[in-house]
C-alpha cells in the first residue's frame, strides 16, 4: 500500500539567505512565489514515486517539498509500495527499454501486475486526496495512478519523467507504446531534456532540470576537520581519533578474496593522500562501470611505457586510486538488478592484476542513515581529483551536478544526454565520444590527472554553472509555474 513519507526538518529560506552568494536566488524565488502561490491556496500537491532512498528522485524530493512548503504550498510525499518483487523486476526492465536496452517483452501477466500494484496503491492514495488537489507522479513505476484515480480525484495531474533516450530505438519505442495508455491520462508531463519527450506527449510537456540543494548534507561545505571526521566515522581512513563516534554502519570494501570487509581493514583507501578518481552511482550496467574499470587498468599499465612523462606525472599515475561507490544493493527496493551488477563487477575486480587491485576501492555505502550516507558521498567527492560519470545512458546525473558544485572537474561522455546538458567540454571538465572505449577513457583520465592547473580552472567554471542553472531554487520556481498553470 502507498506510504506517506515524513521528510522531517529541511533547510529554510532564511537559512539559505544567511549564505551571501545564495541571497539573489532566494529573493527571486520569493518574488515568484508571491505571485503564483494564490492559485495553489487550499490545495495539496501529492508527489508520488517508487522509493524513499537511493537514486536522484528520492534525493531531490525532500528539498523540493520542503521549499514548496516554505513558500506556502502544501505538499506531501508518497511512496508506491509492493511486496511483489516481480513488479520491480518488470519496471526495471521497462526502465532499461526506455534507455534502449533489453528484451522487448511485456506479457499480459506483466501488464496485469503493473496495473494491480498501482490499483492497490491508488486505493490508499484516494483516501488522502481531495478533488481540488494536484497529483504529481514520478517515473514509470506509478504511471497508471492518474488513470486509475480518474480526473474527478484531482484538479490537475502531472507526470514527471526523469529518464529517457535522446534517440529512438526499437526498444524505446516498445517502452513508450507500453506506457502510452497510462501517461496519456495526465494533463501535463515534465521531462529533464527535450530529447526525451516521446512524440505523443510533445504538445503538452515542459522541461525542468533536476537540481541540488547546496546546503544539504551531500552538498554543503565541509571544513577540514569535518571532512576527516566523516571519513573516520565511515571507516574510510585510519586517521584519528576524532570527537564524534563511528557511524553504526561503516563503508564496506571488496577484498582480494572476494568478500566485503570494512573499507580500511586491509589498507587505507588513500582519500586524504592520493590522487583519486571516483564514480558514485547506482549499481546499474548503464552506468558504465566495467569500461571504467578496464580504463583504469589500462592507465596503470601505461606507467612502464614512459610516454615522455615528467617525474611528477609518473608519480601521480603510480599513486592514483579508483574509487567505485554505490549503495548497499539490499537497501534499494525498486532495483533488484543492483546485486547482480555488483556481482559482475566483483568478478571483473578479481580478474585484475594484484597491483591494480590494490589501487581499486570498490565500496558499498551504508543506507541505514540517510544523512550519514550523504556526508560520506560528500566527503568522497571532495577528496577526489576527478569525478567520472561514465554512463552509457543517463537521465540527468545529479552526481555530475554534485561534483561540479564542489569544484571537482568531471569526466563524462557525449552519449549520455544528462551529463551533456551540464558539462561543457574543456570548460567544466572533459567529454569523450564513447563510454565503452577504454583506451579513450584512459587517455582522458591521464590528461586530466597530468594537468592540475586545468583541473582547478574547470572546477571553478563548473561551480559557477551549477550556481546559475542547477540549484534547487531554479527548480522550485519552475515547479511553481507548472503547478499554477495546471489548476
Amino acid at each position: 500500500m502507498a506510504r506517506r513519507i515524513e521528510i522531517g526538518r529541511t533547510t529554510s529560506l532564511e537559512e539559505y539567505e544567511a549564505v551571501a552568494h545564495l541571497v539573489p536566488a532566494v529573493l527571486e524565488l520569493r518574488r515568484e512565489a508571491a505571485s503564483l502561490r494564490p492559485k495553489l491556496d487550499g490545495r495539496t500537491v501529492w508527489m508520488v514515486n517508487s522509493t524513499s532512498q537511493g537514486g536522484g528522485v528520492a534525493e531531490m524530493l525532500p528539498a523540493l517539498i520542503g521549499l514548496l512548503r516554505d513558500v506556502g504550498v502544501r505538499a506531501e510525499w508518497v511512496v508506491l509500495e509492493s511486496d511483489d518483487p516481480a513488479f520491480f523486476g518488470f519496471t526495471k526492465r521497462l526502465h532499461n527499454l526506455i534507455h534502449g536496452e533489453g528484451e522487448m517483452d511485456a506479457t499480459r501477466a506483466d501488464r496485469e501486475r503493473f496495473e494491480a500494484v498501482n490499483r492497490e496503491n491508488a486505493a490508499q492514495l484516494a483516501t488522502w486526496m481531495r478533488p481540488e488537489d494536484v497529483l504529481v507522479v514520478h517515473d514509470p513505476q506509478p504511471a497508471p495512478l492518474a488513470g486509475i484515480l480518474g480526473p474527478e480525484s484531482y484538479a490537475a495531474s502531472i507526470w514527471r519523467c526523469h529518464i529517457g533516450l535522446d534517440e529512438e530505438t526499437p526498444e524505446s519505442r516498445f517502452a513508450w507504446r507500453f506506457l502510452e495508455p497510462y501517461t496519456s491520462a495526465y494533463g501535463h508531463s515534465v521531462f529533464s531534456a527535450p530529447e526525451y519527450i516521446p512524440e505523443y506527449l510533445r504538445t503538452r510537456s515542459s522541461i525542468i532540470h533536476p537540481a541540488i540543494d547546496p546546503l544539504s548534507a551531500k552538498n554543503r561545505d565541509l571544513t577540514l576537520h569535518k571532512l576527516v571526521g566523516v571519513l573516520v566515522n565511515g571507516a574510510l581512513t585510519r586517521l584519528g581519533p576524532v570527537l564524534t563516534p563511528p557511524y553504526p554502519e561503516g563503508v564496506q570494501r571488496l577484498s582480494a578474496d572476494g568478500t566485503f570487509r570494512p573499507a580500511c581493514a586491509d589498507d587505507d583507501v588513500g582519500l586524504l593522500t592520493r590522487p583519486i578518481v571516483t564514480q558514485i552511482s547506482r549499481w546499474d550496467r548503464l552506468k558504465g562501470w566495467a569500461p571504467l574499470l578496464g580504463a583504469f587498468r589500462e592507465l596503470k599499465a601505461s606507467i612502464g611505457n614512459g610516454n615522455g612523462r615528467t617525474p611528477a606525472q609518473r608519480r601521480r599515475t603510480e599513486l592514483v586510486r579508483l574509487v567505485l561507490g554505490g549503495p548497499d544493493p539490499a537497501s534499494i527496493a525498486d532495483d533488484p538488478e543492483g546485486l547482480q551488477v555488483l556481482d559482475e563487477l566483483r568478478d571483473c575486480y578479481l580478474r585484475l592484476p594484484p597491483a591494480v587491485q590494490r589501487d581499486v576501492a570498490l565500496l558499498t555505502l551504508p543506507m541505514g542513515d540517510r544523512r550519514q550516507n550523504a556526508l560520506i558521498v560528500n566527503a568522497i567527492q571532495r577528496a577526489s581529483s576527478v569525478v567520472v560519470q561514465n554512463s552509457i545512458r543517463e537521465g540527468f546525473g545529479l552526481t555530475v551536478t554534485e561534483a561540479m558544485w564542489k569544484q571537482v572537474p568531471v569526466l563524462s561522455n557525449a552519449q549520455a544526454c544528462g551529463p551533456r546538458h551540464q558539462v561543457r567540454n574543456g570548460l567544466d571538465g572533459r567529454m569523450i565520444a564513447d563510454p565503452q572505449d577504454e583506451t579513450a577513457l584512459a587517455h582522458a583520465l591521464d590528461d586530466m590527472l597530468s594537468d592540475p592547473q586545468s583541473r582547478e580552472t574547470w572546477g571553478q567554471s563548473a561551480q559557477r554553472r551549477v550556481h546559475d542553472d542547477f540549484l534547487v531554487f531554479t527548480q522550485v520556481r519552475r515547479w511553481l509555474e507548472t503547478l499554477a498553470a495546471g489548476v
